[in-house]
């Protein structure tokens, strides 16, 4: 057995959701020497660029998780034109939906309609368009920005597993994206619907978005709340959400719009980077 199978075949049978609570019980700790400790340890293992913070200095931090959600100066990532990565990470997976599938990985499919909860009527007008893949790791910025300007339509909380959505679990895990436990974010835009997918993880502590804050863990029940009749419209690079820890986010693109040239899977990019040109 190869390391990838391994790493993949070790989390099968880990208390996940455990494991995940009690690191975020730990990443909200406010005791100065457990706090002071994670703060620095992580910052030093994965070498955190620290002049890019709003908030520069580490000991500011109430607890780890501040820390790791971090805002950024307002000029650290300039918005480009176009349709714009929502957030710091790998370009995992980028392409078409095809008759309702998308890549996870070489040799790795999983259903559309599966990745938004089993909703049809969500999943038809987004069968044939593309979809973007971003692996945000340890050491990325982890607030997700929108990548066009859109207004909310309706959230759909999807439980399920937490395995760890790196590239060696993506390609060993069949139907990863659709089995772990996610929100499915549905907004309308000026070129048609868009959904951002934050997708939890192994030691991901919670999930919150900008109007209802946070949102995961929640009960091992779904739930879909509509949002038409309130008035949540966010601009193009406006923050829409965040992880406590790293994860994913799958957006499914308006009909009608292309990848530019020159990208390809595996590629790290930055919030607010041109990934399409508008029509």
């Amino acid at each position: 057995m190869n390391r990838e199978k391994l790493f993949a075949a070790l989390q099968y049978p880990l208390p996940q959701h455990a494991l995940s609570r009690l690191a975020g019980r730990v990443a909200n700790c406010r005791q100065p020497w457990v706090r002071d400790t994670f703060i620095r340890q992580f910052a030093k293992r994965y070498d955190i660029d620290m002049s890019e913070a709003l908030e520069p200095d580490l000991g500011a931090y109430e607890n780890f998780n501040a820390f790791f959600t971090r805002a950024l100066k307002p000029a650290a990532r300039p918005i480009e034109e176009g349709l714009v990565s929502p957030a710091d990470g790998v370009l995992s997976q980028f392409g078409r939906i095809e008759h309702g599938t998308l890549i996870q990985a070489k040799g790795q499919a999983y259903s559309l309609t599966a990745l938004l909860g089993g909703d049809e009527a969500a999943a038809a007008p987004l069968r044939d368009t593309s979809f973007a893949t971003v692996y945000l790791s340890p050491r990325d910025y982890h607030r997700v920005h929108m990548p066009l300007a859109g207004r909310l339509m309706r959230t759909i909380y999807v439980p399920g597993r937490l395995f760890s959505v790196n590239q060696a679990t993506a390609n060993q895990v069949p139907n990863l994206f659709a089995r772990n436990e996610r929100l499915v974010c549905l907004f309308e835009t000026d070129f048609g619907p868009m959904a951002l997918v934050l997708v939890g993880a192994m030691i991901v502590a919670g999930i919150e978005t900008v109007w209802s804050g946070q949102v995961t863990p929640q009960s091992r029940q779904p739930r879909s709340d509509g949002y038409r009749d309130e008035p949540i419209r966010l601009e193009k690079g406006e923050e829409m959400g965040r992880f406590r820890l790293g994860s994913s986010v799958v957006v499914c693109l308006p009909r009608g719009i292309d990848f530019n040239d020159g990208l390809t899977p595996g590629m790290a990019i930055r919030l607010g980077q041109q990934l399409a040109s508008e029509r």
